[in-house]
């Protein structure tokens, strides 16, 4: 790439030339990135949309918000790029990651690089299986309530003007401190920290009833609750209180939309992109959901925005997003799964109002291709009622998918991988860490190819109640093994906190492992039940409630003679007649994702080599747990 090109590129890029709803782009900071032929470019993206647009329409309290001497509602968000350096290098493709409370998490799931907000080194990029294959990676603020510190990326939100309205959030204490910061609220100034409907009340239970804390107990100073007598820990505490002019939040669907069509079809957008793909997880999976639902996968132009969307570890649940007083920080334990969850149109159980997340009236003209990819924490912990994005909400039937659509179940994962070795932390039982990145590398290939040659994708693998696969929790096989909690007492979601939803769940073989869904080695091959579920300890209190987002790693014992008497689990001794036997099955295993689709060739030895620190690792442990 010649140096006059980077510098007209550079000169371009931040003119201040208005192109649909991005009218400015102000870069701080450019700098190529090692020897590896890339650049970083971070900075400003200025936003004008108009209340009135019928796309915007949705957006709750965009009217309340200031307009210019146009009529439209102006605010900005960061952004930061990572490009090519010689266009003729790039695949035609921006990858743009809904960041996760202002992170950037592409390169360190897909790349297996370390966590970084500002890469600057060839290191940084990690193994390069993005950044190799020529893809712009691209990520801008959506989020409001972001800290304001390096590298974050935050969006600089409008406000409802002359707006009151009562805000609320839940937490969880893990001791007795006398203080604590409801960060889901730190945007949000009380009004009047002594007002009548500034209240804190606690209960024990998910859906338990709450009791009012008294006002003398406790005072509130902006988002921090001092409790002098201290917190019981293991109970859930809400705060509420009155504010005034707050965000609108649901612009960062907006901008989100309009960056990614500005990378598009931008003149000035240097990204080189002909297709966009968008990759949200966990919460910024259930803003992905959100996302469409609403229709922002059209742009002002009515041209389709993102190609590709692949939202993982969001289960059925949407954001608190498009609504007055929105919290899209909150973990949304319970509360996140929303009407409607399917994405073709079904009946509300208790309304029967019809709607699907992607058939209604706003999203149905401009679908992208999607990848939905869940845990087993989707499906047991948190409401999160993954299985009824397949089955009807009443729990009765599978429900077939649209064809632009692909459901894949990371069968015995947590939320997010554990560290391995894995380790004891504030559950019962250690932490899952059932390695899905592999898969994820896989299937990530899979979306390019089905979007830029039509070639179609590998079949969703996930649980059915038509084969057994998926039943009532009530149901579930799960073995009893001496001081492991029975999953059989986690409750369900309710649709707007009343409507109660079924919880179905993946049926288990008689180790307790899950018998649908893409079964890596690890499942397949096991050396350890893993689950999707995992109580916490008695030490941090309520320990007939979830960690929240944390599984279970529960391993066979070495040798029968060292197997407990509680547990009826064979040992890895009465499985495998040797190491040699052991690794033959799991090279096999991964032999047969790679012939499906779910697995790279390039890949295979790293899921050899956990396979073999596995063995050694349980067999060091003798069972014991």
């Amino acid at each position: 790439m010649s140096i006059a090109w980077r510098i007209v590129a550079a000169c371009v890029l931040t003119a201040s030339t208005a192109w649909a709803e991005v009218t400015k782009v102000e870069v701080a900071r450019r700098s190529p990135i090692g020897q590896s032929g890339y650049e970083k470019v971070a900075g400003t993206v200025h936003f004008a949309i108009d209340p009135k647009a019928p796309r915007n329409r949705v957006i709750v309290d965009l009217d309340r918000a200031p307009r210019n001497q146009g009529g439209k509602v102006e605010f900005s968000a960061d952004f930061f790029l990572l490009r090519p350096l010689d266009p003729a290098r790039s695949n035609g493709v921006a990858l743009v990651e809904v960041s996760n409370r202002g992170r950037k998490s592409l390169l360190t799931g897909f790349s297996r690089a370390a966590a970084n907000l500002d890469p600057s080194t060839d290191t940084d990029l990690g193994d390069g299986f993005l950044t190799e294959q020529g893809y712009t990676l691209a990520w801008v603020g959506w989020q409001f309530d972001v800290p304001r510190r390096g590298g974050l990326l935050r969006l600089d939100a409008p406000r409802a003007v002359g707006v009151s309205t009562v805000v609320r959030a839940e937490f969880t204490p893990a001791d007795r401190a006398t203080e604590m910061t409801v960060t889901d609220l730190v945007e949000y100034r009380p009004a009047d920290p002594a007002a009548a409907d500034t209240t804190l009340t606690v209960r024990d239970a998910v859906f338990g009833v709450a009791q009012p804390v008294p006002r003398a107990a406790w005072q509130l100073e902006g988002q921090v609750v001092r409790m002098p007598g201290g917190f019981e820990p293991g109970r859930i505490y809400e705060l509420a209180y009155r504010t005034t002019n707050p965000a609108v939040v649901g612009a960062g669907m907006a901008a989100f939309r309009d960056f990614a069509a500005w990378l598009k079809h931008g003149q000035e957008g240097g990204a080189n992109a002909k297709w966009a793909y968008a990759y949200g997880s966990s919460q910024s999976g259930r803003f992905l959901r959100t996302f469409l639902y609403y229709g922002f996968n059209a742009d002002e132009k009515d041209r389709l925005v993102l190609d590709g969307v692949v939202s993982h570890i969001a289960g059925g649940a949407k954001l608190s997003l498009n609504e007055r007083g929105a919290t899209p920080n909150a973990l949304s334990l319970y509360s996140a799964t929303t009407f409607p969850i399917a994405d073709a149109s079904t009946r509300h159980p208790a309304s029967g109002r019809l709607d699907g997340l992607l058939d209604n009236d706003r999203a149905r003209r401009h679908q992208p291709k999607v990848f939905y990819t869940n845990s087993a924490v989707e499906y047991w912990g948190g409401g999160r009622s993954a299985a009824l994005v397949h089955t009807s909400p009443d729990g009765t039937q599978d429900l077939a998918l649209p064809t632009n659509v692909r459901f894949y179940y990371l069968t015995g994962t947590q939320h997010s991988p554990a560290q391995f070795p894995p380790r004891t932390t504030t559950g019962q039982q250690a932490e899952n860490p059932v390695e899905y990145a592999w898969t994820m590398r896989a299937l990530l290939t899979a979306m390019d190819r089905w979007v830029r040659q039509g070639t179609t994708p590998p079949a969703s693998q996930y649980p059915k109640l038509a084969d057994g696969t998926l039943v009532a929790s009530s149901q579930v096989a799960f073995p009893a093994i001496d001081g492991v909690a029975s999953p059989r007492s986690i409750p369900a979601a309710r649709l707007g906190g009343e409507t109660p939803l079924p919880l179905l769940v993946p049926q288990v073989d008689e180790d307790g492992n899950e018998r649908a869904g893409i079964r890596t080695p690890e499942i397949e091959v096991p050396v350890a039940t893993y689950t999707g579920w995992n109580f916490r300890s008695p030490s941090i209190g309520g320990p007939s409630l979830l960690v929240a987002l944390m599984g279970s790693a529960i391993p066979f014992a070495a040798t029968q003679a060292g197997k407990a008497a509680g547990d009826p689990r064979r040992s890895l001794e009465a499985r495998y007649p040797s190491y040699e036997r052991y690794a033959e099955l799991v090279k096999a295993s991964a032999e047969r994702l790679v012939a499906g689709g779910y697995l790279l060739s390039r890949d295979v030895s790293r899921v050899l080599e956990r396979s073999q620190a596995q063995w050694t690792t349980v067999q060091a442990l003798g069972g014991s747990r």
